[in-house]
């Protein structure tokens, strides 16, 4: 089964067009261009819970069940011992099913070849969404879901090459993905926390428009102090939390905080333990040699090691991991998600060839178990 996005060497998922990820923009400064989103956003997770196999009854265990017998022993008096029924190839086969038991199966063709094109269509449905989450703003944000969402933005010195991407991408969330929220506010954050507002204010277009103005007024200074942004955005923002459902925490950010992972990971544990309020990190990979100040940031850590860093983090609260660069999507919780979907739907298209090359035999009358007749 074809797939849009694949894989390299590495297993980091690839974009389709990665010369295209960072176009320049051509009205920078301009005025945003808001747009009313057309359908409602939800992670990859919630959106299988409708269009997933299980959730279409296409799971190949839903579909063989109406013709799946488990094997029969029985004592038959007459005979004073135990017998099993015995199964012809011809008519049945042998499958092992999800429980790790094996299931006697009568195979029909045509409900096969039905199936398989059933198949086909949902994995067409899920490529539609793979190139719907790797498009627009939601190739650097994934998809902004909540309808409290506070922005926690990397501004530190090493950023100063990026600050027009960052800016740039800042836009395309305000713009395509804000308008239908609730309330929102933007946190920069270097060696000092600057909040654009002082708490989180209606996602009206005149709101977003100033908030665009003040993003294009950042600039990149100190090292990633994301600790306390992070416990700005809780303790102040989101003082109420137990009052509200739905609410996220997005940081975009191009390297590994000031602080120890683990002290991380344990603060968001605690502060969002038992509240609707989920921390989602947008991993930026920029290139090497990039900071002209040559500031040695507090932490140092290869790439590799920085996401590893931040997927801890994101786990301790259920948040979703989305890391990309110039080069395109190296990894996308939302995006390995569908692409888990199709891979389950291709292992059982691959199951259902299996059962129609062992099914194309002229069809002989089965065997009974011992001492039974047909009528």
């Amino acid at each position: 089964m074809r797939r849009t996005v694949s894989c390299d060497g590495n297993g980091y998922l690839r974009s389709t067009k990665p010369s295209s990820f960072f176009p320049k923009p051509p009205k920078h400064k301009g005025p945003l261009v808001i747009q009313t989103p057309g359908i409602l956003a939800k992670t990859s997770a919630d959106w299988l819970k409708t269009y997933g196999l299980k959730a279409k009854k296409l799971d190949l265990y839903q579909v063989l069940a109406p013709n799946a017998f488990s094997p029969v022993e029985d004592f038959v008096p007459i005979l004073q011992k135990t017998v099993s029924s015995t199964l012809h190839e011809k008519v049945m086969m042998q499958f092992e099913w999800y429980d790790g038991t094996v299931k006697n199966i009568h195979v029909d063709l045509p409900v096969l070849y039905s199936y398989q094109k059933l198949l086909a269509k949902m994995v067409r449905i899920y490529e539609r969404r793979i190139d719907w989450l790797s498009v627009a703003s939601r190739r650097i944000w994934g998809t902004v879901c909540e309808r409290r969402v506070v922005i926690l933005v990397d501004i530190s010195v090493t950023n100063s090459t990026y600050i027009s991407h960052i800016q740039h991408s800042l836009r395309l969330l305000l713009e395509e993905q804000m308008s239908d929220k609730d309330h929102f506010n933007i946190i920069a954050f270097g060696s000092d926390i600057v909040p654009w507002q002082q708490e989180l204010l209606p996602s009206q277009p005149e709101n977003l428009e100033k908030a665009w103005r003040w993003v294009l007024s950042l600039e990149c200074k100190g090292s990633r102090n994301f600790m306390s942004a992070l416990r700005r955005a809780v303790e102040v923002d989101f003082k109420d939390k137990d009052k509200y459902k739905s609410q996220g925490l997005y940081l975009l950010t191009t390297g590994i905080p000031d602080q120890e992972t683990h002290t991380i990971s344990a603060y968001v544990a605690e502060a969002c333990g038992g509240f609707d309020l989920q921390l989602h990190v947008c991993l930026f990979s920029v290139r090497k040699g990039t900071d002209p100040s040559g500031i040695i940031p507090a932490r140092y850590a290869n790439p590799m090691e920085t996401a590893n860093a931040f997927k801890e983090i994101v786990q301790a609260t259920k948040g979703r991991f989305h890391w990309f660069g110039e080069a395109g999507i190296f990894e996308s919780d939302d995006i390995t998600s569908i692409i888990s979907e199709m891979e389950k739907a291709k292992n059982y298209s691959q199951k259902c060839e299996q059962k129609e090359i062992c099914c194309k035999k002229p069809v002989q009358r089965a065997e009974y178990p011992a001492g039974c007749k047909s009528e």
